[in-house]
């Protein structure tokens, strides 16, 4: 399996499509080993590289569905995943995030694990459509939440980069004060958002 991941690898540089990589991918390994996730949704899917990842390192029979916005990497992701023996386990569904979010169904018990690497300016949406599809226990982990260091740091932002810096920072606003709900930020590569949601009574009482 190393082999093929390689391979994406290099295929994601030579096409120029953001995947997660470097200290980033350890960390995002790390937590899904942890957390062993059973039913995975992934907003933002690239070609299957994450989706892979969640895969090898979640629980045996592990089921992930997955959205991308781009025919080209959908076709990718279909083409890598179909070369594994998790194959049938994986499915990508092409469309804007947003519009399908909000009319997807929630599974039978709902996600245990998310993964946003989608738009960053969308992140806080996403959020909010995701939640009244998790598990009772489940976690949302984000990727490149610090973005640069601009949306932690204390200099000057670029102007192209202010309204994602912005938006980022709800994000991580909202994901630590929603009842139910607390963040931790792993700062590795370009920062990663771990957020755990427990659906107790304060989380329901906030939904109605």
């Amino acid at each position: 399996m190393e082999a093929l991941l390689r391979e994406m690898e290099a295929y994601a540089e030579e096409n120029h499509v953001p995947i997660i990589r470097d200290r980033g991918r350890l960390a995002y390994i790390e937590t899904v080993k942890q957390a062993q996730p059973c039913q995975v949704l992934e907003v933002g899917a690239a070609i299957g590289y994450s989706g892979l990842l969640a895969a090898m390192y979640g629980a045996p029979g592990l089921r992930l569905d997955a959205i991308e916005h781009n025919a080209g990497r959908v076709e990718a992701a279909r083409r890598f995943w179909g070369r594994t023996p998790y194959a049938g386990q994986l499915q990508v569904i092409l469309g804007d995030a947003t519009e399908l979010l909000s009319k997807w169904r929630r599974p039978e018990g709902g996600y245990d694990f998310v993964f946003l690497d989608a738009a960053k300016g969308q992140y806080a949406d996403y959020f909010r459509l995701v939640l009244p599809l998790l598990a009772d226990t489940a976690l949302v982990v984000a990727d490149n939440v610090l973005f640069r260091g601009y949306v932690r740091g204390k200099g000057p932002i670029p102007h192209r980069f202010r309204t994602i810096a912005m938006r980022l920072r709800e994000y991580l606003a909202l994901t630590s004060t929603t009842p139910g709900c607390s963040t931790e930020i792993v700062k590795c590569g370009d920062g990663l958002a771990v957020t755990t949601v427990r659906k107790d009574e304060r989380f329901a009482a906030k939904q109605a």
